[in-house]
């Protein structure tokens, strides 16, 4: 008893520690954006009261607007969410359930997509978007290349997998066409699918920099991330504390995502798919 005792409290203590290690540079760059006069040492993890401020918020809000860019990066993210969860469903449940010619070799391109750093695709689809479509400087520009997620599509085939051929068949008796099965059957028990694939498409587009930055040039329409980059390279000089205000920027940008994994992270569990099939 004692020697469980002792390696459960052993277990703790090295958790707290990496938890502790991963956290501080949070805490750092919090500390950081808050402080008049910013120090890089180690010594500024524990500023005096007197040096915190919120100025370096103000001084980067009237440099990029951050209420702005962060619509902007909404409207992306957002976009590209609904899309991989739209396409990622239905492909996946096509490539896991229905029978068709082909279905094996259409898998295989999917895997194959995932070796393909996307910066090879980049030029043409500039071409395409922004010469082509004309939608340079548009949210929708910014969108379509990301719109359909192969790996979405995987992690929902290898969820439609798991659910006993039975209850779509028993659905199908019933009279239910595929739609109505997709909706009414599979979807509900894949719903750790649903929000795995949302969290983590999440990341992408909300850091993405390099495409908005290409395929937009109003400063309007960019999102924080390429506002954050563009306040660092030509005016973070300018400021009184630039250290200060980029990594308040940087807060602000990192918020929403770190917020985000906490509230949902006790939703990462599957569910007992089979448990819906008696006998």
């Amino acid at each position: 008893m004692k020697r469980a005792l002792g390696s459960k409290v052993a277990l703790y203590l090295v958790l707290s520690i990496g938890a502790l290690a991963f956290l501080f540079p949070f805490y750092y760059m919090i500390v950081t954006s808050l402080q008049t006069n910013s120090d890089p040492s180690l010594a500024g993890a524990f500023p005096n009261p007197a040096n915190l401020t919120g100025e370096n918020y103000v001084a980067i809000n009237d440099r990029i607007n951050l209420g702005v860019g962060l619509i902007n990066s909404g409207i992306f993210t957002g976009g590209v969410i609904l899309g991989t969860l739209v396409f990622g469903v239905l492909a996946g449940y096509a490539l896991a359930v229905l029978r068709w010619r082909g279905r094996g070799f259409t898998f295989a391109l999917a895997l194959l997509v995932q070796v393909v750093p996307f910066q090879l695709l980049m030029i043409p689809l500039y071409v395409l978007i922004a010469r082509d479509y004309g939608l340079a400087d548009t949210h929708l520009g910014m969108i379509l290349p990301f719109f359909i997620n192969s790996a979405a599509v995987i992690i929902f085939r290898q969820y439609f997998l798991q659910v006993p051929k039975e209850m779509f068949d028993a659905a199908r008796i019933d009279g239910a066409g595929e739609f109505r099965v997709l909706w009414s059957v599979a979807l509900p028990l894949v719903r750790p699918a649903l929000l795995t694939a949302a969290l983590l498409t999440f990341i992408g587009p909300w850091n993405e920099f390099l495409w908005p930055f290409l395929i937009t040039k109003d400063a309007a329409l960019q999102p924080l991330a390429v506002s954050l980059a563009n306040f660092i390279s030509n005016v973070a000089a300018s400021t009184s504390n630039p250290f200060g205000a980029m990594t308040a920027g940087a807060v602000v940008l990192a918020v929403p995502a770190v917020t985000l994994f906490i509230v949902f992270q006790r939703y990462f569990t599957s569910n007992d798919i089979g448990s819906g099939v008696k006998g």
